[in-house]
C-alpha cells in the first residue's frame, strides 16, 4: 500500500540498522537468515551505501554491498526488503553530504567509476532507479513500526502520515517534505517517540540512522540499531506474538555472535 510495507502474523522478521557497505556483517546476516532453508523468515535492509573509504581520499566501494544485496533480493524476492534512508535519498536527489571533510556522494560515484569503468553511468542510473523504488516504512500486525528514522521531536505531531499511503513525490523528498523529514529525523525524546507511536499505532518502533558505538540504544518505545561496525547488531522477531520495548531489546543479537 503506497510507500508502506506490511507484514502479517506469521514467520520471523529480521530488522537491521545502517550497514554502510559493511560486507562482513552482511555475510553474517545471510548466514543467520539462511533463507534457502527458512521461507518464513523476512529481512529488512536500509542505508547500505556510503562507507568510509579504506584509505584517506580513496573511493567508496559500498556499491559492492548494494549489488550483493540486490542479488539476494533477486534470489529471495518474497523475503528480502529495503527501506528508504537519508543517504540513499541524498544520492538520488544529489544532496551532497559532507563527513569528516569528504564529499560522500562524490566518493561513492568515484567507487562506481573504478568498479565499472565505461558502464559507470549505466550502473549509477540503475542505483537511482532502485533508490526511487524504496518504501519509507514497514508495519507489522503485531505492533511494530520500522523505518530508517522518525521525524524530529518538534515535528512528530504535525508530520504528514499520508506520505506512507502514496509514492513519494519530488516535493515529499525535498527538504521540509515528509519523506525527507522521516529519513533525516534525529534527537527524539521518549515523549516524542510515545506521541509518534500513538499516531502510527505502534507498540515498538525500530530504526537506524543515529550512530551507535555499542550497537543500539533504546529511547522509550524506540530501538535504534547500528549494523555497520564490529559492535553492530540486528534483531530477529517472531511475528506471531506482541512485544514490549524491553522484550525487543532482549532479542537483539550482535553480529559477532554469528559464525
Amino acid at each position: 500500500m503506497g510507500s508502506l510495507l506490511t507484514f502479517g502474523r506469521a514467520g520471523q522478521l529480521v530488522m537491521t540498522g545502517d550497514m554502510h557497505g559493511h560486507v562482513r556483517n552482511f555475510e553474517k546476516l545471510q548466514r543467520f537468515c539462511a533463507l534457502e532453508k527458512n521461507p518464513g523468515r523476512f529481512v529488512i535492509l536500509h542505508e547500505l551505501i556510503h562507507a568510509e573509504p579504506e584509505s584517506a581520499g580513496g573511493p567508496d566501494f559500498s556499491i559492492d554491498l548494494l549489488v550483493r544485496a540486490a542479488a539476494w533480493k533477486c534470489a529471495f524476492p518474497d523475503n528480502v526488503f529495503f527501506l528508504q534512508s537519508n543517504h540513499e535519498l541524498s544520492q538520488l536527489v544529489g544532496h551532497e553530504i559532507t563527513k569528516g571533510g569528504r564529499c560522500v556522494l562524490a566518493d561513492f560515484e568515484e567507487g562506481v567509476r573504478v568498479r565499472y569503468g565505461k558502464a559507470a553511468l549505466e550502473v549509477l542510473g540503475a542505483v537511482h532507479e532502485y533508490i526511487g523504488s524504496l518504501s519509507l516504512a514497514a508495519r507489522t500486525a503485531n505492533g511494530l513500526f520500522l523505518a530508517h528514522s522518525i521525524p524530529d521531536s518538534w515535528s512528530v505531531d504535525t508530520f504528514d502520515l499520508s506520505v506512507l499511503n502514496r509514492c513519494p513525490t519530488s516535493v515529499d523528498c525535498a527538504p521540509g517534505g515528509p519523506a525527507y523529514m522521516l529519513v533525516w529525523g534525529r534527537f527524539q525524546t521518549p515523549e516524542a517517540v510515545e506521541r509518534f507511536a500513538q499516531r502510527v499505532g505502534a507498540e515498538v518502533i525500530l530504526v537506524g540512522h543515529t550512530p551507535q558505538e555499542m550497537g543500539y540504544e533504546r529511547v522509550g518505545r524506540m530501538l535504534i540499531l547500528a549494523s555497520d561496525h564490529a559492535h553492530g547488531v540486528f534483531v530477529p522477531l517472531d511475528l506471531s506474538r506482541r512485544y514490549t520495548p524491553e522484550e525487543v531489546e532482549a532479542a537483539i543479537r550482535k553480529f559477532v555472535s554469528v559464525e
